[in-house]
């Protein structure tokens, strides 16, 4: 028996009392169960946990557990209408989480492992899942603050989803690119362009080598360009591009509106002009979301996800979600591609937290991984792979780093590496085709890129001068900051037998 139990602190369910009237602690409700055993068919969430002063960590657990699923502040009769043992979420263990609490400069903080009941969720419903998980208890006043680390979801759960509609493999397929990340761009100025000009920024980057070129999260229909003009002018760039180069090129139409009809209208018009790939926002919800990723499935569309407003609630590292439950999430709405961070660049983005973001995406089975910030293994299920997107404030010289750090199920989006080009948006995506090319090569010679990388660049610059021009520009412009989240890992000794 726990040692509170033991000591009588502790009343069970079983006990004389449990639904009287009055207010009883969260953990005597029977939402703190340290012997409780996960079953497989139970969804788990990890909860960084900072209690108010004076509150345990086992308590606040229980408390999270319960308002996160049956609970409420006073005990209620009717709990005994429900098969209630079954419906309660199980807080089941509490781990401090390294240096903070007692001689840090932060509050104690606890990593809370909760279990749930499958039978709490509707299934494949993103925005059902999430108002259970994140619903009322992020507000919950005995808590600092509460953060959602990460989450296993159960095979019988993952089945219930469609997953990406298109996956990495069919979009290789369909775009005739394989052996190398994509290469893409965002049209900058993202706002203020007209349609014809903002095609010719289109046309000169797909001319230039890129495979895409895209919609920023904000260009949907102002006064200055309306949607319609955008996508006719885009489109146009897309097909003169193609034809130019003999490549199967593409742009990221977003169809990010007010409503949902206005989101399936754009996205019939982009479809009626033949366009392979669509873009939405993530601000526009989860059910928003899931919505168009059957679209996307039902007309053979890949579907573009931009993380617009993410960081609102997954930077900080004691509050909020983790972007690893996000991009879990997406898995199952059923996104192709989403931004993923790129370690390099002007965006947050740990080494260490990046690759847990990008194994989450591309693996079919995600292995555990503490040092990532995984802490579950993941199966899931046969869903396809999402394909990351790196961008923010990355350039050419950094395709060393890029294609170490990332891999090559990458999009690799230079906007202002591209556009900023001092000889041109044309030059500007032969430079970023030319280099990653070249270090593509190299990889496969066998060569040590991520020392050689500068080397095997400048070998390259000797014969593409668009290439030395955008070295010259940008080889030392890097974004040197301190990830605000890092993994909470520390190593421990274990006996060898």
């Amino acid at each position: 028996m726990h040692e509170l139990a033991m000591k009588g602190e502790v009343r069970t369910p079983a006990k004389r009392g449990r639904y009287d009237a009055g207010v009883l602690k969260y953990r005597e409700m029977g939402y703190w169960q340290p012997d409780y055993v996960p079953k497989d068919t139970d969804v788990i969430a990890l909860f960084r946990i900072t209690p108010q002063p004076g509150v345990e960590p086992e308590e606040a657990a229980a408390a999270v557990a319960g308002e996160s699923s049956t609970a409420t502040w006073t005990v209620v009769w009717t709990d005994r209408l429900t098969a209630c043992d079954l419906y309660r979420a199980k807080a089941y263990r509490v781990d401090p989480v390294p240096n903070t609490g007692a001689g840090t400069n932060t509050s104690p903080q606890f990593f809370a492992y909760i279990a749930y009941e499958l039978d709490l969720f509707e299934e494949g419903s993103i925005a059902n899942l999430t108002a259970s998980i994140i619903g009322n208890v992020f507000g919950f006043k005995p808590l600092q603050a509460l953060r959602l680390e990460d989450m296993r979801i159960p095979v019988a759960y993952v089945k219930t989803f469609q997953g990406p509609a298109t996956g990495i493999v069919v979009e290789r397929e369909r775009l005739d690119k394989f052996g190398r990340p994509l290469l893409g761009a965002t049209t900058k100025p993202k706002l203020g362009l007209s349609g014809r000009n903002y095609g010719r920024v289109v046309y000169e980057a797909l001319k230039g080598g890129l495979d895409f070129v895209k919609d920023d999260e904000n260009i949907n229909s102002q006064p200055f360009m309306h949607w319609r003009d955008r996508y006719l002018f885009c489109m146009e760039a897309v097909n003169r591009a193609s034809a130019a180069t003999g490549e199967v090129k593409g742009h990221y139409l977003n169809v990010t509106a007010a409503t949902m009809e206005d989101m399936y209208e754009r996205a019939e018009f982009a479809k009626e002009l033949g366009s392979a790939i669509i873009m939405i926002d993530l601000v526009i919800g989860y059910t928003a979301i899931q919505s168009m990723a059957k679209w996307a499935r039902r007309n053979d569309m890949i579907l573009h996800l931009h993380r617009a407003g993410h960081g609102t609630y997954t930077r900080q590292k004691n509050h909020g979600v983790s972007f690893r439950v996000i991009a879990k999430w997406m898995r199952l709405a059923g996104v192709d591609h989403i931004h993923a961070g790129t370690v390099v660049g002007k965006l947050e983005g740990d080494p260490a937290v990046i690759a847990g973001i990008y194994d989450t995406l591309r693996e079919p089975l995600t292995a555990a991984n503490l040092s990532h910030g995984l802490f579950f293994e993941q199966d899931w299920a046969g869903l396809r792979k999402v394909m990351p997107v790196a961008s923010g404030g990355i350039h050419a010289g950094q395709m060393h780093q890029l294609l170490t750090y990332l891999g090559e199920d990458v999009v690799l989006q230079f906007g202002g590496g591209t556009i900023g080009h001092p000889e041109g948006i044309q030059a500007g995506a032969q430079a970023n085709r030319v280099a990653l090319e070249a270090m593509v090569q190299a990889r496969n010679e066998g060569a040590d890129i991520w020392n050689e990388g500068p080397e095997i660049l400048d070998r390259a610059a000797r014969w593409c001068t668009p290439l030395r021009a955008a070295l010259e520009t940008w080889r030392d412009i890097t974004f040197n900051y301190t990830s605000t989240d890092t993994v909470d890992f520390v190593p421990t000794a274990t006996a060898v037998g």
